[in-house]
């Protein structure tokens, strides 16, 4: 698609950042002295409505019919529906992996469905319960067909989280072809590297097999497979020297002198190299690029909440609480 055809909904992206949430406020948040205080301040943000009757009772629901809203809108007046599916593809891919072990277990997860603008949860049950479709992607039904050929022989659910996680970096990577924006294509291979070095440092800890790491780690990124898996059964330092001399290494030299890499500090690493990447949104007038900027911006900023709330209603120290917290849009 033409640059240009993107004109109409750019500005009412342009718009719509204007209700993202600044650092100067993130900070307040964190500098809130309790849960009432946080609900006070976000009475000015595009939040408000959903704090009634406080912001302890129903926020992260209130949040999650935020987020679907979000979705369907942006799905409905996209130019390309696919720049959409890139970002709520996660949510896709969740709800195969809640929908195919409730059908398994026979029981109901369908409380655990979180809407992507895209499928619906009869859909997803059905190509389940079939194998087939004709309505949903091909890269779905392939993923649903392993995982059906999988249950046929083994009891674990976790390879149904594996399947499922492999086919979704697959994916990400097929559509950002597809597309072929270089921004985006960009964005989709380092968020895969960056979760296979999140993946490996994991493994590394639990001690993984070789041959568990085969099956959990993409190939779809731009680091290969086979050289991260020469790192499987070693030592961590040998690793943290791998990424020493990486792309990376300048944002993640603070990291590195840690001795031990903190998985949850390498996720918040990757949003805010991710969102590194998206800058130059800021002063791009056509194309995908501010769609896509604000889609990652609403994201982190909803993790950001999500742990301010959740820190201040457990009385989580501030400094504990600034170390999670990921880089807001704009800085």
């Amino acid at each position: 698609m033409s640059l240009s055809g993107y004109h109409v909904l750019n500005p009412l992206i342009r718009a719509k950042e204007l209700e993202l949430l600044d650092s100067e406020l993130v900070e307040k948040l964190i500098q809130a002295k309790d849960i009432e205080e946080v609900g006070e301040l976000l009475q000015t943000t595009c939040y408000a409505p959903l704090l009634q009757p406080s912001v302890e009772d129903t926020f992260n629901e209130r949040m999650d019919q935020e987020q679907t809203n979000l979705f369907n809108w942006l799905v409905e007046i996209a130019p390309e529906k696919e720049v959409v599916w890139v970002y709520t593809m996660r949510f896709t891919f969740h709800n195969l992996k809640v929908l195919t072990k409730g059908e398994y277990l026979e029981q109901s997860f369908d409380h655990l469905f979180v809407p992507d603008g895209f499928y619906s949860i009869q859909q997803l049950k059905e190509v389940i319960r079939t194998g087939e479709s004709e309505q949903l992607p091909v890269e779905i039904v392939a993923s649903v067909q392993e995982v059906l050929e999988y249950l046929e022989e083994s009891t674990v659910l976790q390879g149904i989280d594996v399947i499922y996680d492999r086919h979704f970096l697959q994916t990400q990577r097929l559509v950002g072809e597809r597309l072929a924006y270089p921004e985006l294509l960009n964005e989709i291979i380092h968020f895969i590297d960056l979760t296979n070095i999140i993946l490996l440092v994991r493994g590394l800890y639990q001690r993984r097999s070789h041959g568990f790491m085969d099956s959990v780690l993409s190939s779809a990124g731009a680091i290969a497979k086979e050289t991260l898996l020469e790192f499987v059964g070693g030592e961590l330092a040998s690793f943290k020297e791998f990424l020493r001399n990486s792309v990376y290494r300048d944002e993640l030299s603070a990291i590195l002198q840690e001795e031990i890499l903190d998985p949850a500090l390498l996720e918040r690493f990757k949003d805010n190299y991710l969102t590194g990447l998206y800058q130059t949104a800021q002063t791009q007038a056509f194309g995908p690029l501010p769609l896509l900027a604000f889609l990652n911006a609403k994201e982190v900023e909803r993790k950001n909440l999500q742990l301010i709330v959740t820190a201040k209603r457990s009385k989580i120290a501030k400094e504990r609480i600034r170390k999670r917290v990921r880089n807001v849009y704009g800085l």
